[in-house]
């Protein structure tokens, strides 16, 4: 019988699509022993924007979220998104901080890495892959799908040749918008398993209505693992149901190793959940809806719930629509970049910024004027000649990795923190998210008066 391995979100991508990760780890720790137990090849859990979230509104010790996950997990194995260079931020990092960050998470019990860049520019996941074969991880190199002129299969398949190339365990397709019709996913699996040899995966959202079909048409182009959400966190911006893809599948043919039982128990247990986020307000019926017009707008579903959020947050919810219509004309201008993280966020805000102020780039984001000095990579296509004259001036935009510019960071970090950091991982943190994990730091000091010692890192 064919193979069909399930990556469940929930714990990650799901939630952040749908309640734009707030979920603290109490939420879901009474389910985590059943979850093992439903024979998912893979739990996403950790990374995008759980750490972020972990310390700025949950007040939580995101490794120690890790470590607790994985004391439940004895059978299955665990999965996070990461940025590349950018890690779990939102601007590149030091090679000495990626592969610390990278050695850290394995060792703190993650297994599968899922490594992107934004762009596409695969020399910003090069470090993060080679750490993570070295520690003993799974290194799986994503393609960013996305539409625009300049992007076709062609580009694609190169782009899975190189993955192959640089030692990935497997690759995943990340359609972060879920804009991939499924004859698109059944031309590109159907090319990569053509011309690659490690195993392919499928990422897709429920978004425009597509996803249930476009997982269909994956598993007859014989990709080998998709990503599912149970059921009462699926739909709109997160993922197509865990319980009817499988369901589908097996009807196909497929093994897809879990038992139905379980599911529906998991699933059970995250109504009370859903239902406690919905009377909050925090749960917006607004992103289970389907939403044609994200394949014009190829808004990811995390994107989307934070746009609302900070909308209302701003009292601006009516301009809601023209946020959405502006953001495909700053895509374009910026060299249609692939809207995922962190380009996401950074075209959302400029587009939301040219909206309100009621002008086009009256004010201009320090990230997207990074952006066009070509710190974040290499831009997919010519950046607006207009908008790079107002950034660069007479400059030249750079052409070398930007991290080769990077001075090793943890040595300062740690020297600053002192006592307040009590393990390499919370200078981790703080590197990342240097203002919350100080905030993060003081609270754990206030609350808890255990004497420790800072253990030297070498």
């Amino acid at each position: 019988m064919k193979q069909m391995h399930i990556t469940e979100t929930v714990l990650r991508d799901a939630q952040q699509s749908l309640i734009a990760t707030r979920m603290p780890f109490e939420d879901f720790e009474g389910i985590l022993d059943e979850m093992d137990q439903a024979g998912y090849h893979s739990i996403e859990c950790w990374g995008g924007a759980t750490f972020d979230s972990c310390l700025r509104y949950l007040h939580e010790d995101p490794w120690e979220r890790l470590r607790k996950i994985k004391s439940h997990m004895k059978n299955t194995k665990l999965q996070m998104l990461l940025r590349g260079q950018n890690l779990l931020g939102y601007h590149h990092y030091s090679d000495d901080t990626v592969r610390r960050f990278v050695r850290k998470s394995i060792e703190n019990g993650m297994d599968i890495i899922r490594i992107f860049d934004a762009l596409n520019d695969l020399r910003n996941i090069e470090t993060a892959v080679d750490e993570c074969l070295k520690a003993g991880g799974h290194a799986q190199g994503c393609i960013c799908y996305t539409l625009s002129p300049i992007h076709n299969l062609e580009m694609f398949v190169s782009l899975g040749r190189q993955i192959e190339a640089m030692g990935c365990n497997s690759l995943c397709i990340k359609d972060m918008a879920g804009i991939m019709s499924p004859q698109e996913c059944y031309d590109l699996v159907t090319a990569l398993k053509q011309n690659i040899k490690i195993p392919v995966y499928v990422h897709t959202h429920a978004t425009t209505g597509l996803g249930y079909m476009t997982y269909l048409k994956a598993a007859e182009a014989g990709a080998d693992g998709i990503d599912c959400a149970t059921s009462c966190m699926s739909g709109g911006t997160s993922q197509p149901a865990t319980e009817s893809m499988v369901y589908a599948l097996q009807q196909m043919g497929y093994d897809c190793g879990v038992d139905s039982k379980t599911l529906h128990e998991i699933n059970e247990f995250f109504v009370p959940v859903k239902d406690k986020f919905a009377a909050s307000g925090m749960f917006d019926p607004y992103v289970l809806s389907t939403k044609t017009d994200a394949l014009v707008y190829q808004i990811p579903g995390g994107m989307l719930s934070n746009l609302v959020a900070q909308l209302k947050a701003q009292n601006a919810i009516d301009r809601l629509d023209e946020v959405l219509a502006e953001t495909p004309r700053v895509r374009a201008d910026m060299g249609y970049p692939p809207l995922v993280t962190p380009l996401s966020q950074m075209v959302g805000v400029q587009a939301t910024v040219n909206v309100l102020l009621g002008g086009r780039y009256k004010s201009i984001g320090k990230e997207i004027k990074s952006y066009i000095r070509g710190e974040y990579g290499k831009a997919p296509g010519e950046v607006n000649p207009e908008l790079a004259k107002q950034v660069l001036g007479d400059e030249q935009p750079m052409t070398g990795r930007f991290a080769d510019t990077l001075e090793p960071e943890f040595p300062a970090a740690r020297e600053h923190l002192g006592t307040h950091a009590r393990s390499e991982e919370d200078v981790l943190s703080y590197i990342a998210f240097p203002q919350q994990a100080e905030q993060f730091f003081e609270r754990r000091e206030q609350t808890f008066t255990a004497s420790y010692s800072f253990k030297e890192v070498k």
